[in-house]
């Protein structure tokens, strides 16, 4: 396992973990950010990621990022 903001641009990863305090999982949860979905790195701005979940692109902070093992 390794933090999403180790990812490759552009391939595609499951996501294996969510970490962090319970509203900041249920928010990433709200968003498509659960164990077992599929997530790409489209982008990586200043640390900040953009991500292709659920056929959605979705931006994201660093922390959050780190926050999400793939």
């Amino acid at each position: 396992m390794m933090p999403l903001m180790m990812a490759q641009t552009g391939v595609e990863n499951s996501i294996k973990k969510v970490g962090g305090k319970e509203e900041i999982r249920q928010f990433l949860a709200n968003l498509g950010f659960v164990p077992g979905s599929h997530i790409t790195v489209i982008s990586e701005i200043a640390g900040n990621v953009i991500v292709n979940i659920k056929e959605s692109r979705v931006a994201i902070s660093k922390e959050m990022a780190e926050k999400i093992m793939i």
